[in-house]
């Protein structure tokens, strides 16, 4: 078998779509699996659709994944140029066109838009244009007339009216249709340009590209993308479409649903680790049913022939999961450089943020989940002295009090705020009374934070607080208490 060749040839459109990244990493997985090469191409054709900077976008994208390419528009490889915009400046596509006329397996089309316009009819409430072959009966007289008048034209493909045409898919399987259901599809556009479905198969050939993976709103379009390999008398790659991915309602991923792009993902805060790991998982399922992988581990793992033929469910739940899981396996270091922003946004205390970091480490599943955790800090909350009641702990108001009040003027009296020293000091108390430890650091932490839920325990808290704070705060809950008692 020769050299697997995949690529990636998106179109600077925007922001990356998680389709697309998925095309993309499906691609670099198949490749580097069977140790080939990866391409990057970008198909800037459609100049209507061109967004500036979007070029720029892919490149970070794939920088930020690690899909690192083999060859593309930075690294030329022999097969460039890898710009679908350079090529066409060669003229390349107008040539491959014209040796299809040549072979009867496309015509020049001069009809109007007004004449096109006609065609269309409603189907379904959708509408639709058949092209009715009108120029394929032009004389080469008339043609070469409409030529050197300058009259505006398209190039189209001359496909079959009867029988049927098959083609294989690795998912799908085997997918024949009827040739009658075939449209003539434009190849080369009134302004020179080819369309995206002529410039990706003649690219695809010229570059070895020996696997094609797209997403399967491209498998109704695959019986005309083999005719022109067959016109050409080119070797047809191996087809991959991937599944549609859709959000938890069912619906196609869209930007207010927050999760469409690649770049929507990290300003919530993922990790491009994380996002990767989960959107391999979109369609294509381990051996084992194991869900974390690094890069090298799913291009050791990846096998596309388990991918599945039924749509994906984008599931923001599980994503978060799997984020929490790459937090908490990250270096602190690198955890506390990439938390210490969010952090910093709610803390403008001289308090040990490195502490407070650890705390929220193994708590959240994104990063700005990391406010909600830490905000106590900064400025006791509003809270109900019914907190103090607790059914488990066996506090109520009364006892709380107690605790609060015995342990006021020992804590007053200590010096050392570590957290080591001050549950030293709880603990005696504990000890001394006879009771359990969550009866007395219940109230303890209670007063501290004014919550119920907090990332870390009452000396911990303390500990970070300072000595001022904690006590200015423990008065603070002894007085709620009494004054609710």
């Amino acid at each position: 078998m020769s050299r697997v060749r995949t690529r990636y040839a998106p179109s600077p459109t925007g922001r990356m779509h998680v389709g697309n990244l998925r095309t993309a990493l499906y691609a670099y997985l198949i490749a580097k699996h069977e140790g080939g090469d990866f391409l990057l191409r970008i198909e800037d054709t459609d100049q209507e659709r061109y967004v500036e900077g979007a070029v720029e976008i892919i490149y970070q994208t794939l920088k930020d994944t690690g899909l690192i390419h083999d060859e593309g528009p930075d690294k030329d490889g022999g097969g460039g140029p890898y710009v679908q915009s350079e090529r066409q400046a060669s003229g390349i596509y107008l040539e491959y066109a014209k040796k299809l006329i040549d072979k009867g397996e496309a015509y020049y089309c001069f009809c109007t838009p007004e004449r096109l316009a006609s065609l269309k009819e409603t189907v379904g409430g959708e509408e639709i244009m058949a092209y009715d072959k009108h120029c394929l009966g032009l004389s080469q007289e008339e043609i070469r007339a409409n030529l050197e008048a300058g009259l505006p034209y398209v190039i189209r493909q001359n496909n079959p009216t009867t029988g049927t045409t098959t083609f294989n898919d690795e998912i799908y399987g085997d997918i024949t249709v009827d040739n009658s259901e075939l449209d003539d599809m434009v190849l080369i556009k009134s302004d020179g340009y080819p369309t995206y479905n002529f410039a990706n198969v003649v690219d695809d050939h010229l570059m070895g590209i020996t696997h094609v993976v797209r997403g399967n709103e491209y498998l109704s379009s695959s019986p005309k993308y083999n005719r022109l390999y067959q016109a050409f008398g080119w070797e047809v790659p191996v087809y991959v479409h991937c599944p549609l991915i859709t959000d938890e309602q069912h619906h196609k991923l869209s930007k207010r649903s927050g999760h469409s792009s690649f770049e929507d993902l990290l300003e919530q805060g993922f990790l491009s680790e994380a996002v990767v790991n989960y959107v391999a998982l979109l369609g294509w399922s381990p051996e084992d049913n194991r869900e974390i992988f690094s890069l090298e581990e799913m291009v050791k793992e990846f096998d596309y022939h388990r991918m599945s033929k039924s749509p994906a469910v984008f599931d923001m739940t599980k994503l978060k999961w799997m984020n929490g899981e790459y937090i908490k396996a990250m270096d602190f270091e690198k955890f506390y450089g990439m938390a210490e922003p969010y952090i910093r946004s709610v803390i403008k205390k001289d308090l040990d943020l490195r502490k407070i970091a650890a705390m929220v480490k193994t708590r959240i599943e994104v990063f700005p989940d990391i406010a909600a955790h830490i905000d106590f800090f900064e400025e006791l909350p509003e809270y109900d002295a019914a907190m103090y009641t607790h059914k488990k702990m066996k506090t109520n108001s009364e006892t709380s009090l107690k605790v609060l009040t015995d342990l006021l003027p020992v804590l007053e009296a200590q010096e050392d705020y570590s957290n080591d020293a001050l549950y030293a000091v709880l603990s005696r108390y504990v000890e001394e009374n006879g009771v359990k430890t969550g009866y007395v650091m219940w109230p303890i932490r209670t007063a501290v934070s004014g919550r119920q839920m907090t990332p870390a325990g009452a000396t911990e808290i303390m500990e970070v607080l300072g000595k001022e704070e904690s006590l200015s705060r423990l008065r603070a809950g002894i007085k709620k208490i009494s004054d609710g008692i």
